[in-house]
């Protein structure tokens, strides 16, 4: 008989110590309830499957800045595409807004 093995994984859409919540700057947000240090890997923002840009709930929340203070990282994982990754770019207080500056998306001002 075969035995089932099973890897249980424990899913979060946002890591640990980001929330949304309504943004000054356009509708939801997210923002860090802690502080945050410079260079930190906040976790999987967009995927790309055949051609398609998929966001994931820290890609789908995050507002645009001409000033912002995270930046998405590219990685190509062979076959199976791109992934983008959130960092950093300085220090984070708690409960600021994180943000990036738009590439996937035009960015129209009214």
């Amino acid at each position: 008989k075969f035995q089932r093995r099973y890897t249980i994984m424990a899913y979060e859409p946002l890591p640990d110590g980001l929330t949304i919540q309504k943004s000054s700057i356009e509708g939801l947000g997210v923002f860090t309830n802690k502080f945050i240090e410079k260079d930190t890997d906040l976790g999987l923002s967009h995927i790309v499957v055949d051609d398609e840009l998929i966001r994931t709930p820290l890609g789908g929340f995050i507002n645009h800045s001409d000033k912002p203070n995270c930046i998405k990282v590219k990685e190509t994982v062979s076959v199976d595409g791109d992934r983008y990754t959130l960092y950093t770019l300085r220090n984070i207080r708690a409960w600021e807004e994180l943000t990036v500056k738009y590439t996937f998306y035009k960015v129209t001002r009214l």
